[in-house]
């Protein structure tokens, strides 16, 4: 078919579009993620079908994509907030060890082994192996509506081994370009611009964070913060393609910086994307299906398959090596690696990078076949993979309010000690002040509040149990935290048994029957349930305290809030 000649980029996107939403939707009715559609539909209209634009018509679109990549980069690193992430330190350490060192050497061993590839080229394609396509990633977890655990640590390791992988690659291209170069002999003092190229997107982007939280501090207005946020983002993405620096890399820094700044804006980006994220993303997926070609993964050959077979394998064991050692639940642990392993934006943005350095001329054309041929699968099955993971991991669906949706990960410590039962409390305040963002209210008046209805009557509620509340702020949501104690903390209770958990309930008056739906719902199954209590009480850890509360065997009594009994 012959190309449209001067196409206006508004028809361009048009198409783009109606291909990418059409075939999105087809894929979702023969249960496929969309994503998947929407890569198959460019590369139907793109070179490798009916080739509907020329390659220049195409790249008008440029500015859309980036805009793409630009909130994807935020968006991941906004998953790293250190207060969500504070009993997950353990995990996301070792996962992020695990992709920085295995899955590399993997692969690099794979193709030195199998293939005539040389080493110096090997070890850049094994940087490129860690890349998870975030935005592929991302997509997936919004339409399966997942939610817990697994996803909390997807979304976290997929944020740190874009990081890794950045900035393995860049030191590897340095190490690499000695070797090409052969008027340059290797020196430590090589790594020392790459090194400063990567210190610099991280300060431009934090620093922008910091500059745009100083600006918008007195700012209430939700459209003036959008209208800020968004120039922030374009401001961070623009400035580091100027300056010759990652910025994906940057953009990531900026979320990470402003989530954990102010975590009251945590939810800005979604706020300025709003009902446009569909669109943005199924144009970024529908524009990256156009590149691919059967004629590249026939050029790429051997090494191609190669390194596709060892990504995968290397993609399986890494993270579940990772996990194992963690000591996480089974369901997160079996399914980590399956939902790793698309690859998309960043492994084609560290390609170009290798087709713009004229040092690289000799492998450029092999490197760029094999590694978008690669790209080319994983985006098609990789999807697949995601979906099923979440899925087998049992949190897709699960993003909806539920009773005792407080009770997050990192609301709940399993290591509560204490003398007396007003010292267990006064610790409890205190995590829940901090692990809620509560800087805003008066510690003493809530310690008061709760310790002063804990002298009226007692909320030991029986079975090991403890309630203690107190009152908020009006204005400010119901929140909550557990504290469990294996051993169990010896106070006065009215069925004389030792207390393995605490719950601590701060409340506002305008949620006194949520209050009550709580505290009914914990006596009637916690207080009773000798099966709960076995396996709440002696939780490993925070992540296994909140798989019982929050798994579908405990859904009866912390149902979903739009299907329980009460609600609306």
């Amino acid at each position: 078919m012959p190309k449209i000649p001067g196409a206006d980029p508004l028809l361009i996107l048009a198409t783009v579009l109606l291909a990418g939403m059409a075939l999105g939707w087809l894929a979702t009715r023969i249960h496929l993620p969309s994503v998947t559609g929407q890569i198959l539909a460019g590369a139907l209209i793109g070179q490798g079908g009916l080739a509907l634009f020329d390659e220049q018509a195409v790249a008008g679109l440029q500015p859309l994509t980036h805009l793409a990549l630009a909130w994807i980069g935020a968006a991941l690193g906004a998953h790293l907030n250190l207060r969500r992430l504070r009993n997950a330190g353990k995990r996301l350490g070792l996962l992020f060890l695990c992709e920085s060192l295995l899955t590399p050497t993997i692969v690099f061993a794979a193709l030195v082994l199998l293939t005539d590839v040389r080493p110096a080229v090997a070890a850049l394609f094994a940087t490129v192996a860690i890349a998870t396509a975030p935005a592929t990633v991302l997509a997936i977890v919004r339409e399966s509506r997942a939610r817990g655990i697994f996803v909390k640590t997807l979304l976290a390791g997929v944020a740190l081994g874009s990081v890794a992988c950045i900035l393995l690659f860049e030191l590897a291209r340095s190490v690499v370009r000695v070797e090409f170069d052969s008027g340059t002999s290797f020196s430590l003092g090589i790594l020392a611009g790459p090194l400063a190229s990567l210190a610099a997107a991280v300060g431009l982007g934090s620093g922008l964070a910091i500059v745009a939280n100083l600006v918008t501090r007195r700012v209430v207005r939700q459209d003036r913060l959008a209208t800020t946020g968004m120039i922030t983002l374009l401001l961070t993405f623009g400035l580091a393609s100027w300056l010759e620096l990652s910025p994906l890399l940057a953009c990531l820094f900026l979320g990470f910086v402003q989530s954990n700044l102010t975590p009251a804006r945590e939810g800005l980006l979604d706020r300025i994307f709003g009902d446009f994220e569909p669109v943005v993303l199924c144009v970024f997926f529908t524009v990256a299906g156009m590149a691919l070609t059967l004629e590249r993964l026939a050029e790429a050959g051997l090494v191609a398959a190669v390194f596709f077979a060892a990504r995968a394998a290397a993609k399986l064991f890494s993270p579940r090596v990772a996990m194992t050692l963690a000591g996480v639940p089974d369901r997160v642990r079996r399914n980590l690696g399956m939902a790793l392993i698309p690859q998309a934006g960043l492994a084609v943005g560290l390609v170009l990078l290798i087709q713009d350095d004229p040092v690289f001329a000799e492998v450029s054309q092999l490197f760029t076949a094999s590694v978008l041929s690669v790209v080319a699968v994983n985006e098609i099955i990789g999807p697949v993979l995601t979906r099923v993971a979440l899925v087998r991991s049992g949190e897709a669906g699960r993003d909806r309010p539920r009773l005792v949706d407080f009770l997050q990960e990192e609301n709940i410590i399993t290591d509560l000690r204490a003398a007396t039962k007003e010292e267990a409390i006064e610790r409890l305040t205190d995590v829940l002040i901090r692990s809620h963002h509560l800087s805003q209210v008066d510690r003493s008046a809530l310690l008061r509040s709760i310790l002063e209805r804990e002298a009226e009557v007692s909320t030991c509620l029986g079975g090991g149990l403890a309630v203690p509340h107190g009152e908020l702020p009006e204005g400010l949501p119901m929140v909550g935290v557990m504290g469990l104690s294996r051993e169990g903390l010896y106070f006065e209770t009215p069925d004389d048994r030792p207390i393995h958990c605490m719950v601590l309930l701060a409340t506002p008056r305008g949620e006194r029957d949520r209050h009550l739906e709580v505290l009914a719902a914990l006596a009637r199954t916690l207080a009773t349930d000798p099966s709960l209590q076995q396996q709440l009480y002696n939780a490993g850890s925070p992540a296994h305290a909140y798989d019982v509360l929050h798994g579908e065997e405990t859904e009866y009594f912390n149902y979903f809030l739009e299907e329980g009994p009460g609600s609306a």
